[in-house]
């Protein structure tokens, strides 16, 4: 089944943090999933960086994650995992994260989770995922046909 993903949104450029361990540790995991390649990193925690996108600064990024689309577009906060989740194979989670209670309540907690990110717990980032990221590099990667790899 082929999924069809908005050209003006997608490859979509995530801004993350590489030096907070929760951001690095998601990250990951999306990178392990990106089977299609619609996503594409950008550690802005790496010494000397300067590649803000236009209409945002280095405290911008490291305030909210932020994304470019490729048409250009700015996204920040929660729409940026609502957008990287469905490309990276996940659009259950992209869809919870809309549902009328949890789209809001993420929404409203995303500033507060970004603002204490270093402060979490290590066994919650394991838990929400480095085991996610275990399980995506589990499955078989298949390129053409029925010629799969192991990654």
């Amino acid at each position: 089944m082929t999924v069809h993903f908005a050209p003006n949104i997608y490859p979509l450029t995530l801004y993350y943090d590489g030096a907070c361990p929760m951001c690095h540790a998601e990250m990951h995991n999306l990178m392990l999933r990106n089977r299609d390649e619609l996503l594409a990193f950008v550690d802005i925690s790496v010494p000397g960086f300067d590649g803000q996108p236009p209409g945002a600064t280095q405290h911008d990024l490291m305030t909210l994650i932020h994304a470019r689309q490729a048409d250009g577009t700015l996204v920040k906060g929660v729409d940026v995992f609502r957008l990287a989740y469905s490309a990276a194979g996940l659009p259950w989670v992209s869809a919870l994260m809309r549902r009328p209670v949890i789209g809001p309540l993420a929404d409203r907690l995303y500033p507060w989770v970004a603002r204490f990110r270093n402060h979490i717990p290590q066994r919650l980032v394991v838990l929400l995922f480095e085991n996610a990221a275990r399980r995506a590099a589990a499955q078989p990667r298949c390129q053409s046909g029925d010629n799969c790899r192991l990654p």
